[in-house]
C-alpha cells in the first residue's frame, strides 16, 4: 500500500499536544510571496488558498510545552477557514493564550540539512475548540510534537 506525498492524517489534539498549545500573537493571513515588482506595481497582495480543500489559509504561532528542544519548541500552524478564526479562550498574559485546535491534521515532512535530518510535521487545523476550563490537566507521555528526531 503506497501513501501519495502531501498526505494529511487527522490527530487528535490530545494526542498530538498532551500539554496543550500556548498561541503567542494573533491570527494573520497567510499571504503569497509578493515580489519587489509586485510592490511596486501597486499589485494586491493575495492570500494563499489550501489546494485539497479550496479554504484560505490563515497562520498562527504558537508554543508546545511539552518539547524539551527551545528550538523546536514554538512553530507555526495553518488554519483552514473562509473567515479568519478567533480563539475561544482569554490572554493568560498580554499576547499569549491557551488554545485547543479543531479538525487538526499531522503532514510527516523531513526537516533540517545535511547529516542533521529529522522527521517533523506540518500541522493544519480547521479552527479553535470552545473553551472547556481554565487550567488543561497535565498528561505524561510523548509530545507528540512537530520535530522528532531520526
Amino acid at each position: 500500500m503506497a501513501i501519495d506525498k502531501g498526505h494529511r492524517f487527522g490527530i487528535d489534539f490530545d494526542d498530538a499536544f498532551p500539554q496543550g498549545l500556548v498561541m503567542v500573537g494573533e491570527v494573520s493571513p497567510d499571504n503569497e510571496y509578493q515580489s519587489r515588482e509586485d510592490r511596486a506595481a501597486n499589485r494586491p497582495v493575495r492570500q494563499r488558498v489550501d489546494e485539497l480543500t479550496g479554504k484560505r489559509q490563515w497562520k498562527v504561532m504558537v508554543t508546545d510545552p511539552a518539547e524539551t528542544r527551545a528550538k523546536r519548541a514554538s512553530f507555526e500552524i495553518t488554519l483552514l477557514a473562509d473567515v479568519q478564526p478567533v480563539p475561544t479562550t482569554s490572554e493568560a498574559l498580554p499576547g499569549m493564550r491557551p488554545i485547543e485546535l479543531d479538525g487538526l491534521t499531522a503532514e510527516p515532512r523531513v526537516a533540517g540539512q545535511g547529516e542533521f535530518k529529522y522527521q517533523s510535521y506540518v500541522f493544519r487545523a480547521t479552527g479553535f475548540k470552545q473553551a472547556t476550563s481554565s487550567a488543561k490537566p497535565s498528561r505524561s507521555g510523548g509530545s507528540g510534537e512537530t520535530p522528532k528526531a531520526a
